[in-house]
């Protein structure tokens, strides 16, 4: 396994990380694909309250009581959730209660989606000043923001010099909505974390179509993937979200391989992300705060066919869905859309949702 330096923390991280919100129901099993991702040489474990229906820090904690290598736990306070000092200290020694370590070694101000979420962040007896205490008194090493903010926005919040470290949306599909922030990190030297490195299991699902982001035949999708983002200037760890032996496995490998890209293949990439696949919905889910109650991400999933192949797929996708239980004859349709602009403002992408809801809405009809 590759490490790197986190920043100016003086820690060295591996390159590959465990993103913690994988998990299956089996939590004994699960903490051992957390040993057997430590004993191959990952040592950078995020997780955050709520992941796996809050079950993520007790698997961790179960990991960790016999772990067989060194390694540095990652956590999360959400400013919709604790948004005060008082607040973010419950969640940060409830965190080391379930989790059963001394210290955090990262934590985040986490999901900053704007500035304004940013600006309550660090407000006088807000989740900053709470997390930052907490640093003072030795239960945290280092405070980091985790942000689905825009380039520009990340830049700005990296600007203020009061976080040692960022993790961000980044991979193949929207890498350039979010360069900025990491040209940024780069100038002042802080740590970059990647997540969603697969696009929210997009790009292994249509693994056809991504092939040409592999160096050979023998190189999954998803590793490629994994190694784009690796091989980007400034950025620290890949997180992967891992479940299973096998992912585990096949994910080190990315890690332990030659981390590079040929001119020929980012210029080929570059020619791909042109034709609109960086305009794909990653299915995040950040939008489903709609007050018609609209499943705006199963919908966007189907609109991404249109994309990748052909409008008429659209129906054929939703039909899919419905079979996979993920929609219903009882659903609220498209159509249902009043345009109020909640999902827009809170996608991650800022992607056209309304009017794709629209065009869906007719292709329906």
């Amino acid at each position: 396994m590759q490490y790197r330096e986190y920043g100016k923390t003086g820690k060295k991280v591996s390159v590959i990380g465990f993103g913690g919100m994988r998990f299956g129901k089996d939590e004994d099993y699960a903490a051992e694909v957390v040993r057997r991702a430590n004993a191959l040489g990952i040592n950078y474990f995020d997780t955050a309250p709520f992941y796996c229906d809050d079950r993520s820090e007790y698997i961790y904690g179960k990991a960790f009581k016999n772990m067989p290598k060194e390694f540095y736990v990652s956590t999360k306070s959400s400013v919709n959730k604790e948004a005060t000092a008082d607040q973010v200290r419950w969640r940060i020694e409830n965190s080391l209660e379930r989790m059963g370590v001394d210290k955090i070694n990262f934590f985040h101000m986490w999901c900053i989606m704007d500035l304004e979420q940013y600006n309550r962040v660090m407000a006088p007896g807000g989740a900053y000043e709470g997390a930052l205490k907490a640093k003072e008194e030795g239960l945290i090493d280092h405070l980091v923001v985790s942000t689905h903010c825009n380039g520009a926005d990340i830049r700005k919040i990296i600007e203020d010099n009061v976080f040692e470290g960022v993790l961000l949306g980044y991979n193949v599909l929207n890498h350039p909505f979010r360069q900025e922030g990491v040209d940024a990190a780069i100038e002042h030297n802080i740590g970059v974390v990647t997540m969603n490195p697969l696009g929210g299991g997009l790009i292994p699902q249509h693994e056809k179509y991504f092939s040409f982001l592999k160096n050979s035949e023998e190189e999954t999708v998803s590793q490629a993937a994994l190694r784009f983002n690796a091989v980007q200037k400034g950025i620290t760890v890949v997180l992967a979200g891992m479940g299973t032996m096998e992912e585990v496995e096949e994910n080190v490998k990315v890690g332990e391989g030659i981390l590079e890209i040929s001119e020929n293949k980012l210029n080929e990439i570059k020619e791909k992300i042109g034709t609109g696949i960086n305009t794909l919905c990653t299915t995040c889910g950040y939008c489903m705060k709609c007050p018609q109650k609209i499943k705006i991400h199963n919908y966007l999933e189907a609109y991404n066919l249109s994309i990748l192949d052909a409008p008429e797929r659209m129906m054929e996708h939703l039909h899919w869905l419905k079979e996979r239980g993920n929609l219903n004859e009882n659903d609220v349709l498209p159509s249902e859309c009043i345009s109020c602009g909640i999902c827009e403002d809170l996608c991650t992408q800022k992607l056209p949702i309304i009017s794709r809801l629209k065009e869906m809405a007719e292709y329906i009809k």
